[in-house]
């Protein structure tokens, strides 16, 4: 598939006003198949919105991408504030490139409680990678979704495939917060952890730990490297003390230095063995097709909820079982099974 660009910055605008204007799925579609970053990008924003009218235009750009594109290789990578995540990513990103590779960062940034916007900037931190062409980053704020990761990161995920990307990567918000979901749109889970910072098997929860395929001890440079080469072997001991993986990996632990360029290859080495692991034991193509039915049970109940609330007999009912809640009337668990009888009878169920 041919990865093209607009370079003319006229070309480009030009495009992006259009389609603002007079909006079109099929026009988007075979833009976003030709490379076309801009056609992405407004996709993308597309999916994002909270309007009907670019909710049916998303979905019906979703619908020409292939369900199951097997060239692609989706990377989760999540650890704690200050691991390193966005150097690591520009790193590794620039190393795909020079492998040939159409690298897509979707960084998920915080998002402040009040105003739910973005407070950080991907495109700032990882100055390096935004400015190749073959590579594409897209923060968005992760509002307040479990996990930080954005409701439509998904979405986002097929339509960078679409583009022709090949390697796609979700970055977390990794906050201590659950990385379930991000787990569950990825083909691999990568978790970085830092030497020296007192969270060696014990700050770092086990769930997390046990989601992981590839755990890498960043910044093992200068005066940490002993201390990286320390977290390693603790980890590397630890893994075995964890249940079997029923997919008979295992889970590999490695050091490197983003800032070095140290360990980066190795680690994709490492990726690439894991994607070839998987498709011998005929688990890569299934776990897309289980992961296809998560997303359309979670789509379900969120369309379940959204339906309900708009129906006017169940808010009024809802806001008067809170104020009820609110004034020591009803506790909540009586007041939800009332909402759920009145929805029942609403139906005639």
């Amino acid at each position: 598939m041919k990865n093209k660009k607009f370079i003319n910055k006229k070309a480009a605008d030009k495009f992006l006003s259009n389609t603002k204007k007079n909006l079109d799925a099929k026009a988007l579609s075979k833009q976003i198949k030709m490379g076309n970053v801009v056609a992405l990008s407004q996709a993308i924003t597309l999916c994002e919105s909270q309007k009907a009218k670019d909710q049916i235009i998303a979905e019906e750009i979703l619908g020409k991408a292939d369900a199951y594109p097997s060239h692609t290789i989706r990377i989760g990578i999540t650890g704690s504030p200050g691991v390193g995540k966005s150097t690591f990513i520009e790193s590794l990103g620039l190393h795909l490139l020079n492998q040939g590779k159409k690298v897509a960062v979707l960084a998920v940034d915080p998002s402040s409680q009040l105003t739910q916007g973005s407070i950080l900037g991907d495109k700032t931190r990882m100055t390096l990678l935004s400015k190749e062409k073959k590579a594409y980053i897209r923060p968005s704020a992760s509002g307040k979704q479990l996990g930080g990761v954005a409701k439509s990161t998904q979405k986002s995920i097929n339509l960078c495939e679409m583009a022709g990307f090949d390697v796609i990567i979700v970055e977390t918000v990794g906050v201590g917060q659950s990385e379930i979901l991000v787990h569950d749109m990825t083909d691999l889970f990568l978790l970085l952890i830092q030497p020296g910072a007192g969270d060696e098997l014990q700050g770092i929860k086990k769930g997390i730990v046990e989601m992981a395929d590839v755990i890498v001890v960043n910044k093992a440079d200068g005066e940490k490297q002993m201390l990286a080469k320390q977290a390693r072997a603790a980890y590397a001991n630890a893994i075995h003390l964890l249940n079997k993986r029923s997919d008979e990996w295992v889970v590999k632990v490695m050091t490197a230095s983003a800032i070095e360029n140290k360990g980066i290859e190795d680690i994709w080495d490492c990726i690439q063995t894991f994607k070839d692991h998987q498709i011998q034991q005929d688990l890569f193509l299934q776990r897309r097709k289980e992961q296809n039915i998560l997303h359309f049970n979670r789509s379900l109940q969120s369309a379940y909820l959204e339906f309900l609330n708009e129906q006017a007999a169940i808010q009024a009912l809802t806001e008067k079982l809170k104020k009820e809640i609110l004034n020591g009337e009803i506790n909540p668990f009586s007041a939800s099974q009332a909402l759920i009888k009145e929805i029942k009878t609403l139906f005639e169920l």
